[in-house]
């Protein structure tokens, strides 16, 4: 039995929601400052492990039904529609390979220093200091807020600043 233009059109669809879930559920669920339960933590980072083949299987099933669903004689719009979603298929598949996180948090640059007696650093301002091989460093918790990490060299010593 010959498959008929609406089984064609659910395969579309289906892999269309599958590489929207795949690239949308891991950003949803890990969000910076938000509070992730164990289960829902677990879901996204098994979706994150095997995304990158689910998606390649969606665009590769959603552009085999297209073409077998360009054949059948439907509206042009169906035929647009079906390319259409083909299309956010491969850019979902596409995206879900960009790792958000690390546009939002890219590391910071060698620190700058300066004296304690020439800073602008209010009094009451909060720091992380550091004491290595009797080399002092300060990092302002403001400045460090936006990514809470910073490399240095502090006495001869490759560290890593955080909290």
């Amino acid at each position: 039995m010959k498959p008929r233009p609406r089984t064609h059109w659910l395969v579309i669809v289906a892999c269309l929601l599958v590489s929207l879930f795949c690239l949308i559920y891991p950003i949803m669920v890990i969000q910076p400052f938000r509070h992730q339960g164990v289960t829902e933590l677990s879901v996204a980072l098994l979706v994150m492990r095997f995304r990158a083949i689910v998606t390649v299987a969606c665009v590769v099933l959603a552009i085999v039904a297209t073409v077998r669903y360009w054949r059948w004689k439907t509206s042009r719009w169906k035929k647009v529609g079906a390319v259409a979603a083909v299309v956010v298929v491969c850019a979902s598949a596409a995206l879900s390979r960009v790792n958000v996180y690390e546009l939002m948090f890219h590391p910071l640059g060698p620190p700058a220093f300066e004296s304690a007696k020439t800073s602008q650093l209010d009094k009451d301002e909060k720091l992380v200091a550091i004491l290595v091989n009797g080399a002092a460093r300060a990092y302002p918790i403001r400045s460090m807020s936006y990514h809470h990490i910073v490399n240095d060299m502090v006495g001869g010593v490759p560290i890593v600043a955080t909290y």
